[in-house]
């Protein structure tokens, strides 16, 4: 049987690839993979992407929703609230983007989700990991 081994990208449908940047770009650095178009655009995450695609013709999501993660989510949170972006009740940061996309946002040093040392690099980032974060991976065999 196939192993899942990771996510290689998330798409998004969205109303409109210009809005749909101008309003992430608000809360974070985008790096475009390439040329966007009027039908979709790639956000980078180092090893990772976001496809935007143009088209969302669905009702708002209530229970299906995407994770990314940060190296600050307080600051996320700062700067949806002085958007006036609505944020889920509760102790996670989820929030509503205007086509109906839920997204919850986690701060890379309180989980398990890592990147490589060399990933890392070359995305000029230095992030370390919460003793919490780390008991979990090594508990899966994944950190020492």
């Amino acid at each position: 049987m196939t192993r899942l081994v990771g996510i290689n990208h998330v798409a998004l449908e969205v109303g409109d690839i210009d809005e749909a940047l101008a309003f992430y770009g608000r809360f974070f650095e985008l790096t475009l993979r390439g040329p966007s178009s009027s039908s979709s655009a790639f956000i980078d995450l180092g090893d990772q992407f976001i496809a935007l695609m143009a088209g969302r013709s669905a009702p708002r999501d209530r229970l299906r929703h995407f994770g990314l993660v940060v190296d600050d989510k307080e600051a996320t949170r700062r700067a949806l609230e002085e958007a006036g972006v609505e944020i889920r009740p509760g102790p996670r940061l989820d929030f509503f983007d205007p086509w109906g996309n839920c997204v919850e946002v986690v701060q890379y040093d309180e989980v398990q989700f890592t990147k490589t040392e060399r990933v890392l690099q070359g995305m000029e980032l230095e992030l370390g990991k919460t003793e919490s974060a780390l008991a979990e991976l090594r508990s899966k065999g994944l950190a020492e």
